[in-house]
């Protein structure tokens, strides 16, 4: 099945993107509002430095910087963690702040006090009053008393992890997300209530379920997000604020996600719909239950005083954006932009959204197809695998759209954003499943007439380089070669990795890590490392010397078995790179041997 976008726009009515523009701009999260209404603060990341900004609400909206002292810790797209508003009555924008020295900062004006000495890393500050909740090592949760300066462990160690705290009006409880290997956040995890003035923890958990964003109504209940129902949807205490088979938040890869905020009164509630990959912002009445859609695109970040509404928005066309609404009219406000003016956004594309019977049947497999129509197919795969890629600003995407590729933007299972079902459908299949779903959207493609495999390429980061190299390895027919940035090809070396978020990842989505005979050939079954050399079309292998989470010597092993078999493979390592590329002349290195690589293997 194709569901047409509201319109077809192709790659001829454009001129090629530049890559200079491609790259520019600057990376914005985590707007929030100040406690008194008149700012909006958020966090800029940009050519290697960070900082807090903000733009003053009642005198035309000027942006202004904040910080002067070390740089904030950034979250990165609909993440944050960084920063907290802290009360003041003097007028000047007073706020705590996580550093990248891994302290707490606390900074009023130009007055700069550090307020942690840990010599760890400090996460998530939440504030109310005079109370700072924060997370240590993304394991332990503290209370700073600003007062007193005293500081208190709250948690019991329950949890190896502990994320997203948060402090109930009254001041008197403290919730957090805790949860323990070998799941993941989004496998299972609890809601934690600690008790300050009796220092009793009791926890609120589903079978079978995750819950996120753990948070107070105005009124001092608990809210939050869980997919209990198999769909990410909003709870107040047990009881759903919207129940439907939409996703209404992302999966939890790092701290700070905010999907949903209430007004002051406690009357209404703004919440985030993923619908297929496309974004929407919705407000329902918390007494009638009438909701009432308010803006497109992916939106994120919510925080609401008073009658303003901020958030983080983007989209196919837009891009990234800090927003304010007008919660008496619903009218919108651009306070800042991510990106030079320049960008043709008005003829670049919406995708088509794709459904695709499995190969075993019962399933509905999905993607987004961006039309380019020149009979060209760039088959695109995300990482995670426990992820996905919304129909958000992405200009790699357009780069090569602009460039006469459709590009297929594929979501196997294991991906988010389609239940709870479709994403734990991956377990002990991470390198079988997700291969053989990409292979049956490919197959669409090329029946569908959009390309052949002569001019059908797929590529893909980390978890989706993985994919890539299973795909050549065993669906080689279908592709004219691939495209692997830091991929995984050896899943069992990664359970010897010290990347700790990740460190029992696979004991989920390969097998338990224990030695027997059948944890070990799940481990080689599902590793393309062991099918190396059945990869004989072209290979564009890229790697970052210092990557942490997936080691460079996955990629080194496995270019020298390609090359041993005779195959046609491209490896290269980019010094003082992690697991991504970062510095320009990398990134413009990267892009400029991918672009010789699709001319060479697919015209």
């Amino acid at each position: 099945m194709i569901i047409p976008a509201s319109c077809h726009l192709y790659c001829r009515d454009v001129q090629p993107i530049p890559l200079s523009l491609a790259r520019a701009g600057r990376e914005l999260t985590e707007p929030t509002m100040s406690l008194d209404g008149e700012w909006v603060g958020f966090v800029q990341r940009w050519r290697g430095a960070s900082s807090i900004n903000a733009v003053p609400l009642m005198d035309g909206g000027v942006e202004r910087q904040l910080t002067f002292g070390p740089d904030p810790a950034a979250g990165r797209g609909l993440g944050g963690g960084c920063f907290s508003w802290v009360p003041n009555d003097d007028g000047l924008p007073s706020f705590v702040y996580a550093a990248v020295d891994g302290e707490l900062w606390w900074q009023q004006g130009t007055d700069l006090d550090r307020l942690t000495h840990h010599g760890r890393a400090v996460r998530a500050p939440a504030v109310r009053g005079d109370l700072i909740a924060y997370v240590l090592d993304e394991a332990e949760v503290w209370l700073l008393d600003l007062v007193g300066r005293e500081t208190q462990r709250l948690d019991d160690g329950r949890h190896a992890f502990c994320f997203d705290p948060s402090v109930s009006p009254d001041g008197r409880i403290v919730s957090w997300q805790g949860w323990s290997p070998p799941d993941m956040p989004w496998d299972g995890s609890v809601r934690v209530d600690c008790a300050l003035v009796a220092s009793t923890i009791r926890e609120w958990a589903l079978t079978d379920a995750a819950v996120q964003q753990p948070r107070f109504t105005p009124h001092g209940e608990a809210v939050h997000i869980h997919d209990g129902s198999g769909w990410l949807n909003v709870h107040v205490d047990d009881r759903p604020v919207v129940s439907e088979p939409i996703e209404h938040g992302g999966p939890t890869w790092g701290m700070g996600n905010r999907s949903f905020a209430f007004n002051d009164a406690g009357t209404h509630m703004a919440f985030t719909r993923n619908e297929r990959g496309h974004g929407a912002l919705c407000v329902v009445d918390m007494a009638s239950g009438v909701i009432e859609q308010i803006g497109r695109g992916v939106h994120g970040q919510l925080s609401w005083v008073d009658e303003r509404l901020a958030a983080l928005r983007c989209g196919a066309r837009t891009p990234t954006q800090i927003v304010c609404y007008d919660a008496r009219t619903w009218q919108r406000k651009t306070l800042a932009h991510s990106q030079p003016d320049v960008w043709p956004c008005k003829v670049l594309p919406e995708p088509e959204l794709i459904e695709v019977e499995s190969r075993d049947h019962g399933v509905t497999l999905h993607a987004r197809r961006f039309v380019a129509g020149q009979g060209r197919v760039l088959v695109w795969v995300h990482g995670g695998p426990t992820d996905q890629w919304q129909i958000d600003w992405r200009p790699r995407t357009t780069y090569w759209w602009s460039r006469g590729w459709d590009v297929l933007v594929v979501d196997p299972r294991g991906t988010t954003g389609h239940g709870r079902a479709y994403q734990q459908a991956l377990h002990h299949s991470w390198g079988r499943l997700d291969i053989d779903d990409t292979a049956d959207l490919i197959r669409h493609a090329q029946v569908s007439g959009w390309a052949s495999p002569d001019s059908t390429v797929i590529l893909g980061g980390s978890s989706g380089g993985l994919t890539v190299l299973g795909l050549l390895a065993d669906h080689p027919e279908l592709v004219a070669g691939g495209v692997a940035l830091y991929p995984v090809s050896d899943l069992k070396s990664l359970t010897k990795v010290a990347h700790r978020f990740e460190a029992h990842y696979t004991e989920t989505l390969v097998a338990p890590n224990d030695g027997s005979p059948d944890s070990e050939a799940a481990f080689a079954a599902l590793s393309p490392i062991h099918r190396a050399g059945r990869i004989t079309k072209p290979l564009l292998l890229m790697h970052g010397a210092d990557d942490a989470v997936v080691p460079v010597a996955q990629s080194e092993v496995l270019a020298a078995r390609i090359a041993a078999s005779g195959g046609d493979v491209d490896f290269v390592v980019y010094a003082d790179e992690g697991h991504g590329f970062s510095r320009p002349d990398n990134v413009d290195d990267e892009y400029n041997r991918t672009s010789a690589f699709l001319d060479r293997i697919a015209g």
